[in-house]
């Protein structure tokens, strides 16, 4: 596993110039975007897996301890193992991590890379073989992935296969032991379905509108800098970009003042000219935007070219709930904005509606984030910032309803690739039999006040770190006596 990661890691290293021009030709996407949004971000993916291999891997935590005393090195060794009732003291009990076996990857084509790779390196970090299927929308991303990634991982146990929907039906119509899909809900429904076929564990990352609600409290400059960079890094083709924003009328006014400042300050008098800004991914998306940007009225932006695929960066006021772009994932640069009167009502509005991949929230008061966070459900939360929580890589990354189902990155990415193996070790002591022998026949009352007495489940007691407490007083222990000896020497 090891060794594949570690060559998988060559790979966006050697050829990261080449990563980088694939998304331009896909997306004309700036590089510093690519370098944050793909390269960079799976190199430390990778690193993060085999810094902690060896300990995801272990069916036992095992804690090491070192610390020095004077001129002594003292390694203590303390085994962890899952809490274990009255009646397993005696037995040895882990939870064993397997493999499913072999999985199949299916990538999107918004983050042509990022999002098929980092799976697929959670996938190999597990111990599985993986079946890698690039999204063929991208097509110069998935090029790259057929000729350059064979090269440096096993063909046998890591193939790549391309194409498109037809191509991807005859993969769904095989058997596999985990499926991993990102893409949209839709077809999210279509990979579910196949799936029940064998009863086939499923992670889906899929989409949906994500609201951000701005409260009056919070200086809106800095929030206008981080919405509408959460909303136009990609071009907007982001699942979790910024999808609708909350607020009141007064904001709004404010907001919309920020934003004309702010794209001037990043784009130019001529945002088109700015190469700065991605294009949308091919010619159906951007009909299909165009179509949402009839909803409302344009406060900000509105313009397009067809030849270019070029959308100018759009905010639309006096939209309706009922009007389609409030209605559909908008996975492009126009912003809507929906007014509401408080926060009472934007919670309300929010739980009308299917669950989002994340829930963004502006405000300088704790006590309104709390509750928003208490009171919504989402895959994920962000507080006066966007984007940027799919980037913490001790957070799990995933969606809840029509959002999706299951989670991954970091920990969560091997875990997600892991069965858990529930494993019990009993001896075949004399000891050990007659305490079991209890339930066998012929049954009496004094047997099952035996039993009713081991099986009974008891208060834990308190974690006081007996064991670090221990090894410190060791430690301690140890460098009195060290400096005893050393003074009777002198």
């Amino acid at each position: 596993r090891r060794k594949q990661l570690e060559n998988l890691l060559r790979c966006y290293e050697e050829h990261e110039s080449a990563i980088i021009s694939a998304l331009d030709a896909d997306l004309r996407r700036p590089k510093q975007e690519s370098l944050i949004v793909e390269t960079e971000f799976m190199k430390n993916d990778i690193k993060h897996i085999l810094y902690h291999l060896d300990d995801w891997v272990k069916s036992d935590k095992v804690w090491l301890i070192i610390m020095r005393v004077s001129l002594v090195l003292i390694a203590l060794f303390l085994l962890e193992q899952p809490s274990k009732s009255f009646v397993n003291l005696m037995d040895d009990v882990q939870i064993y991590n397997d493999p499913f076996g072999v999985v199949l990857v299916i990538g999107a084509w918004n983050y042509p890379l990022q999002l098929l790779l980092v799976p697929v390196a959670s996938a190999i970090a597990a111990g599985n073989c993986v079946v890698i299927k690039p999204s063929e929308i991208a097509a110069n991303c998935a090029k790259f992935i057929a000729d350059v990634i064979p090269k440096y991982l096993d063909n046998d146990c890591y193939p790549v296969v391309c194409g498109g929907p037809a191509e991807t039906a005859e993969l769904l119509n095989q058997r596999f032991d985990y499926i991993f899909y990102t893409g949209s809900t839709r077809v999210g429904k279509i990979i579910h379905a196949a799936a029940n076929k064998y009863l086939t564990p499923t992670t889906l990352e899929l989409g949906g509108k994500s609201p951000c609600y701005i409260d009056k409290s919070v200086e809106l400059r800095t929030a206008a800098k981080r919405i509408l960079w959460g909303k136009l890094i990609n071009c907007g083709q982001t699942c979790i970009a910024p999808d609708y924003i909350l607020c009141s009328k007064e904001v709004q006014e404010k907001f919309i003042a920020e934003a004309k400042e702010v794209l001037k300050e990043w784009y130019g008098e001529n945002i088109q000219s700015s190469p700065d800004l991605s294009r949308v991914i091919n010619a159906n998306n951007f009909q299909r935007l165009l179509g949402l940007m009839k909803s409302g009225r344009v406060a900000v932006g509105g313009n397009y070219d067809v030849s270019e695929r070029y959308i100018e960066p759009t905010i639309l006021v006096d939209v309706k709930a009922t009007d389609p772009i409030m209605e559909e994932e908008i996975f492009g640069p126009i912003l809507p904005i929906f007014n509401v009167e408080n926060a009472y009502d934007a919670i309300k509005f929010i739980n009308a509606r299917e669950k989002p991949l994340v829930i963004y929230v502006f405000s300088n008061s704790n006590k309104l984030i709390k509750e928003f966070r208490s009171n919504t459900t989402s895959g994920g939360f962000c507080s006066n910032e966007t984007i940027m929580h799919c980037g913490v890589d001790v957070l799990p990354f995933g969606g809840v309803g029509m959002s999706g189902m299951g989670s991954y990155h970091g920990k969560y990415g091997f875990d997600t690739f892991t069965h858990k193996k529930s494993c019990l070790g009993k001896n075949l002591s004399a000891l050990g039999e007659k305490l079991a022998s209890a339930r066998y026949p012929p049954y009496s009352d004094s047997k099952g006040s035996l039993l009713s007495f081991l099986l009974r489940k008891r208060r834990p007691l308190p974690n006081l770190h007996l064991s670090h407490l221990l090894a410190v007083g060791l430690g301690v222990g140890l460098t009195v006596l060290t400096n005893y000896y050393l003074q009777v020497r002198k």
